[in-house]
C-alpha cells in the first residue's frame, strides 16, 4: 500500500505493531531488557500464555523476524487475542499475501480494534472499493485512531466531500504532522480566495498549523512557514525554517535559504544551499548559480547551470541563456533560446524576442510577440505595443497599449499617457499620470509635472518693501527631481528658480550640469550669471558654446562683447550668426549691430 501521510502510535497496547507502512511506535517494552524479556515470555507462550504468545510475536515482528514470530501470532489469535489478529494481518501483508491479511484485519476490527479497521480500510481503497474502505476507515477514526482519523480524511477530501475538514482537523489536532500540513494548505487557499469571512483569521490559523507541522519535522511546513514569515519581513526565523527544512533535504528551502543570505550580501554561502538544491534537480536554484557565475564574468559555467535549470523543466533557463548569448552578441544563439522559452510560455522571453526581431527590422514578425507577451500580464511587452503602434501613427492604440502598461505600474507608459492627455487638454488626468510617471522614477515626467504645475502658480506676492518673495514650491521639488536625475531642461529651470531666489551660487551649479550635458539654454544663462558677477571671459566662452549649438542670443551676446573690445570683424561674424538664427527680435537687434559694424569697418 502507498504511505498515505504520516504514521502514529497505535493504540490498546504495546502489542500492536504498526500496519506494513507504518513507523515504529513507541512501547512499553521497549525500557526492558530485550533479551531477558524475550525469553520470560518464550517460556510463559510455551506453556500456553496467548497474551505472552502476542507479545512476543509482536516483538519478533517489529525485529522483522517474521517466521519466528508467525507461530506466536497464530496461536494468540486461534486464543481470541484481538491484538495478535491484527498483527498476523501485518505479517501476512509483508508477505504477499494482502487478502488472508484483510481476513485477519476483519476479525480483529469486528472485535473492536481501530487499528485493523485503520488498515483494513486502506486494503479496501487500495482495491479501489470506497464504500467498503470509508466504512472501516471511519470505525477507526471514531475510536480516536489518529491514523484512521486521517486516512478518512484523505479519502474523503478526494471525493470532495465537505466532511474531509473534520477529520483532517481531528488527526491535525492529535499531532498527525501531515494533517496539519494540509489542513494549513487548505485554509491558506480559503484566505487567498476570500472564501472564509475572515481571511486574515485563516491566514493566522494556518500559520498556527504549518507551525506546528514544521515543529515535528515536516520539511514542506517548515519551507511554508519560512515563506510567510519571510513575506513579513521577519527574516531571520524565515532563515531558521527554512534550514531547517533544507537539513531534511527540500531543495526548495535551500533555493529560498540562499537568497536570504545573497540579499544580506553572503553570496558564498547563498551558493553553497543554491548548489544543493540544484542538485538535487531544483531549477531555480540552478538559474540563480547561473546569474551568480555570470556576474563573476564566467559565462561558461553560467551556461551550464541555465542548461541545468532547463534541464529540469524550469523555462526560466532557456531565458537566460537567451540573455546570456544576446550580451555575447550571438544573436542567432539567442533568439533560439528566446523562441523555446516564449513557445513553452515564458512571456519575458516572448518580450525580448519580439525586441530582438525589432531590431533585426522584422516588425511583423515582432509584434504577435509583443501581443502574446502582453496578454500574458508583461508590462514591458504591453510599453513596447506602444511604441509600435505610436511608430505606425495608430496613436489610438499605441494609448491603448500605454494606459494598460501604465495600470501596471510602468513609469514611461504612464509618461506618454500624461502627454497625450495633456494634448487633449485633461489636465486633471494628464497630472494623475505625470505624476504616476515621476514617482515611478521618470526624469521627463518630473519635469513635465513641474512645468504643468508651474504653469498654475500664481504670481508671485510682493514683499512689502518692494522686494520678490520666493520660497520653493512643489513644482520646483519635482524640477529638482528632475535635474537631479540629468534632465537638462530641469536643471535650466532650477537654475532660473535659484537665480531668482538670488541663489547666484545654487543657479551657477546647476546651470554648468546643464551646460556641460549639452544644454545650449544652461550654457547661455552660466554666461549671463558670470558676466553678472563680472566674469565676462568665461562667460563669452559658454557663450560660444551655446551659439555653436543653435542659440541665437547667446552669438547676439558675442558680436556685442566683440564690438565693445573693438573686435569688429568678430563681432560682425557673430552679429551675422544671430541673424540667421533668430529668433525675430535677435535677428532684428543682431541686424542693426551687424550694419553699423559693417559701416564702422568701412569708414
Amino acid at each position: 500500500m502507498d504511505v498515505m501521510g504520516d504514521k502514529a502510535t497505535l493504540f490498546e497496547s504495546g502489542r500492536f505493531v504498526q500496519p506494513y507502512d507504518a513507523e515504529p511506535a513507541r512501547d512499553e517494552l521497549a525500557d526492558m531488557g530485550e533479551a531477558g524479556e524475550e525469553t520470560r515470555l518464550a517460556l510463559a507462550a510455551q506453556s500456553g500464555d496467548a497474551e505472552a504468545a502476542s507479545v512476543l510475536g509482536a516483538m519478533l515482528l517489529r525485529r522483522g523476524d517474521l517466521d519466528g514470530a508467525e507461530p506466536h501470532l497464530r496461536a494468540a489469535t486461534a486464543a481470541g487475542d484481538r491484538a495478535a489478529a491484527n498483527n498476523l494481518g501485518v505479517l501476512l501483508h509483508q508477505r504477499g499475501y494482502p487478502e488472508e491479511a484483510a481476513g485477519w484485519w476483519r476479525i480483529a476490527a469486528v472485535a473492536g480494534s481501530a487499528a485493523a479497521a485503520h488498515a483494513l480500510g486502506r486494503h479496501h481503497r487500495e482495491r479501489g472499493d470506497e464504500p467498503a474502505a470509508e466504512y472501516w476507515l471511519r470505525q477507526s477514526a471514531e475510536q480516536g485512531h489518529v491514523l484512521g482519523a486521517y486516512a478518512l480524511a484523505d479519502l474523503l477530501e478526494h471525493r470532495g466531500d465537505v466532511g474531509a475538514e473534520h477529520w483532517m482537523r481531528a488527526a491535525a489536532e492529535r499531532g498527525h504532522r501531515e494533517a496539519a500540513y494540509r489542513l494549513a494548505r487548505a485554509l491558506d487557499r480559503a484566505a487567498g480566495h476570500g472564501e472564509e469571512a475572515g481571511g486574515d483569521s485563516g491566514a493566522a490559523e494556518a500559520e498556527q498549523w504549518y507551525r506546528q507541522a514544521a515543529a515535528r519535522g515536516h520539511r514542506r511546513a517548515a519551507l511554508q512557514l519560512g515563506a510567510i514569515l519571510e513575506k513579513r519581513g521577519e527574516l531571520k526565523e524565515a532563515g531558521r525554517w527554512y534550514l531547517t527544512s533544507a537539513k531534511d533535504g527540500e531543495p526548495r528551502a535551500a533555493c529560498a535559504l540562499g537568497f536570504l543570505l545573497r540579499d544580506a550580501g553572503d553570496s558564498e554561502s547563498a551558493a553553497v544551499w543554491w548548489l544543493r538544491a540544484a542538485q538535487d534537480g531544483d531549477g531555480n536554484a540552478a538559474n540563480a548559480l547561473g546569474a551568480l557565475h555570470a556576474e563573476r564574468g564566467e559565462p561558461q559555467t553560467a551556461e551550464r547551470w541555465y542548461r541545468a535549470a532547463l534541464a529540469a523543466g524550469d523555462d526560466n533557463g532557456a531565458y537566460n541563456l537567451g540573455l546570456l548569448c544576446a550580451e555575447q552578441g550571438r544573436t542567432a544563439q539567442a533568439e533560439q533560446w528566446y523562441r523555446r522559452a516564449a513557445y513553452a510560455g515564458h512571456r519575458e522571453a516572448a518580450n525580448a524576442l519580439a525586441i530582438l526581431l525589432l531590431q533585426n527590422g522584422d516588425t511583423s514578425g515582432a509584434e504577435p510577440w509583443f501581443s502574446k507577451a502582453a496578454e500574458a500580464g508583461s508590462v514591458d511587452a504591453a510599453f513596447n505595443l506602444g511604441i509600435l503602434y505610436a511608430g505606425r501613427g495608430e496613436d489610438e492604440m499605441a494609448l491603448r497599449w500605454y494606459e494598460r502598461a501604465a495600470a501596471a505600474g510602468h513609469a514611461e507608459a504612464a509618461l506618454q499617457v500624461g502627454i497625450a492627455r495633456l494634448r487633449e487638454g485633461d489636465e486633471q488626468e494628464a497630472e494623475r499620470h505625470l505624476r504616476c510617471a515621476a514617482g515611478g522614477g521618470s526624469a521627463e515626467g518630473a519635469y513635465r509635472l513641474a512645468a504643468l504645475l508651474d504653469a498654475r502658480r500664481p504670481p508671485e506676492p510682493a514683499h512689502e518693501l518692494g522686494e520678490i518673495v520666493q520660497e520653493k514650491t512643489e513644482c520646483e521639488e519635482w524640477y529638482e527631481r528632475a535635474a537631479s536625475q540629468g534632465h537638462r531642461r530641469a536643471q535650466v529651470r532650477v537654475g532660473m528658480l535659484a537665480a531668482a531666489r538670488g541663489d547666484v551660487v545654487e543657479a551657477a551649479r546647476w546651470y554648468r550640469a546643464a551646460a556641460e550635458a549639452g544644454s545650449r539654454n544652461g550654457a547661455f544663462n552660466l554666461g549671463l550669471l558670470l558676466a553678472r558677477e563680472g566674469s565676462e571671459p568665461e562667460a563669452a566662452v559658454w557663450w560660444a558654446r551655446a551659439a555653436d549649438a543653435g542659440h541665437g542670443r547667446a552669438a547676439l551676446r558675442l558680436a556685442l562683447v566683440y564690438a565693445r573690445r573693438g573686435e569688429l570683424a568678430e563681432g560682425q561674424r557673430w552679429a551675422d550668426r544671430a541673424v540667421a538664427l533668430g529668433p525675430a527680435e535677435v535677428s532684428e537687434r543682431a541686424g542693426r549691430l551687424r550694419d553699423a559694424l559693417r559701416e564702422e569697418l568701412s569708414a
